[in-house]
């Protein structure tokens, strides 16, 4: 029965509202193709570009994608299709492109498998991010019109102005065809466009026939504090325009979304958060901005980089890993800083107007003289079962003991992978409870902060911190037996294990 029928059969009795969001819901799910193994390479191949999640019905994960990507198949719907494969009812294809751990995402072009998805796991994430997968790698340009048209964008764009037969042109297309997925490029060789965002040529050659490369920042992100362009004046290569990009994208305080976090993030990066929205609030967004990049432009200088974001895009994230609660009656900015090696910081005081609280929080920060948030919890009072728990306050100690071999278990108490483990990795522990130079351990990863050095993505995560190497955690990545733990154990320890009691041989 079609939706039209059974909302016929169920009129008088089933309120419109809800009949409306089902037809939502119905409509959201036949847009995502469900393939299996007997027509996954057919189908797939039927499909210019396709974004296919390989799932598990049990995956936690692949739940909270799930909505997210539903309405990515309904924005994308005619331009790019997205299909999922149930793993457990379709082993074999989910074999054949590697998926073991879930949900994984994958680009196919024409059935081929174009490599996995790299890009942000939300709606408007996923839709962006598949849109830079269709089209030419740079848009050109041939009138005025166009090229406003192109920078007057929600994103930061790159337009290459050539003359014709410029060697520079092939290099910027190169680049465009290696960087598409994270900027935006066009190009024009049109010897009249691109004139008034250009340097004075050099003398004897005419404006027409230099070549320049043009960052045009977001209308929406324009300020007194910065210029809304800069220009790339190196000669033209790939290696030199991702440089150009990487330290001239974003500017002296960027926009920090979901979309963009990691990107910006590899820096040491304090982040305002407040009732940022552009679309419906532009005088507000840009009112606490400016009062950031006032602050920001004189400390910009001292390695540390500025960012605004929506308080509400990030909730979550301010609650559990800065243990600040959110009030909604308050409009004013609150303030972190996280670093490259995950020190956290947060601002106790007010942000004041003028912006003196958060110059007297960076004269702080640079002073050495805050305290760092972690997020961590209780140690335990009695701690004498064979597999030790830690917990964040207590991971340095314990793990980086210089005289003592480390295995710790990264788990969520929530995890069926994890529970499963658990007689098994106990039964190790009580194995190698007697040998005095190592500890089985293990943490519970969403209640601490997960330590540098440990990338913890999925549960469970086991790693191995040798003595000489804590630095070099060693990534566990072998089958989860008692006898496949010893053997990994016997083979990265330097010295010999004491299994029941009893030293081995090496």
């Amino acid at each position: 029965m079609n939706f039209a029928a059974f909302a016929l059969t169920m009129r008088g009795s089933v309120p419109l509202a809800l009949l409306c969001a089902l037809a939502l819901t119905l409509g959201d799910r036949r847009d995502v193709l469900e393939l299996g193994d007997e027509e996954f390479e057919y189908l797939a191949a039927e499909h210019e570009t396709l974004l296919v999640m390989f799932h598990a019905p049990w995956c936690g994960h692949c739940k909270k994608l799930a909505p997210d990507f539903a309405k990515a198949a309904s924005r994308l719907k005619g331009s790019v299709q997205l299909a999922k494969v149930d793993c457990t009812a379709n082993p074999d294809t989910c074999k054949g492109f590697g998926a073991s751990a879930y949900p994984l995402l994958k680009v196919f072009r024409n059935g081929v498998d174009a490599g996995s998805y790299t890009g942000p796991r939300t709606a408007d994430g996923i839709v962006q991010y598949m849109r830079t997968q269709t089209g030419p790698d740079s848009v050109p340009l041939r009138t005025e019109e166009d090229l406003q048209a192109f920078v007057n964008n929600y994103d930061p764009s790159i337009v290459g102005f050539f003359p014709p037969g410029s060697t520079g042109l092939p290099e910027f297309l190169k680049a465009a065809a290696q960087l598409r997925e994270q900027f935006r490029f066009a190009h024009s060789v049109e010897p009249d466009l691109g004139g008034p965002h250009s340097l004075d040529p050099p003398l004897g050659v005419p404006q027409t026939l230099q070549q320049h490369v043009v960052l045009f920042r977001p209308p929406r992100l324009s300020s007194r504090f910065e210029e809304g362009s800069v220009l790339f004046t190196d000669p033209v290569s790939v290696a030199s325009l991702r440089r150009f990009f990487r330290d001239s994208l974003y500017g002296l305080c960027p926009h920090l979304t979901l979309e963009n976090k990691e990107r910006l993030r590899v820096r040491d990066l304090l982040t305002v958060y407040y009732d940022l929205d552009y679309r419906r609030n532009p005088t507000g967004s840009k009112y606490w901005r400016n009062r950031v990049m006032k602050v920001a432009s004189r400390y910009s200088s001292r390695g540390l980089s500025f960012a605004v974001a929506n308080k509400h895009d990030f909730l979550s994230e301010l609650e559990e890993d800065f243990g600040l609660g959110m009030s909604e009656a308050t409009e004013l900015p609150v303030v972190t800083i996280k670093t490259r090696l995950g020190h956290k910081f947060t601002m106790r005081e007010e942000f004041t107007r003028d912006g003196s609280s958060l110059e007297r929080f960076l004269d702080d920060y640079f002073s050495g003289l805050l305290k760092r948030f972690i997020k961590s919890q209780t140690i335990p009072e009695i701690n004498n079962s064979p597999v030790k728990v830690l917990v964040a306050e207590s991971f340095e100690e314990v793990v980086n003991q210089p005289e003592k071999d480390v295995l710790v278990q990264f788990f969520s108490p929530r995890c069926p992978h994890c529970k499963k483990l658990t007689p098994v990795y106990t039964e190790l522990a009580e194995q190698l409870y007697l040998d005095p130079n190592l500890i089985i351990a293990e943490m519970d990863a969403t209640a601490n902060d997960v330590p540098l050095g440990y990338d913890v993505q999925g549960f469970p995560t086991i790693y191995f911190a040798p003595v000489g190497k804590k630095d070099q955690p060693i990534r566990y990545e072998g089958t989860r037996e008692v006898r496949d733990f010893l053997k990994f154990l016997k083979r990265e320890s330097r010295r010999p294990l004491v299994l029941n009691g009893v030293r081995e041989e090496l």
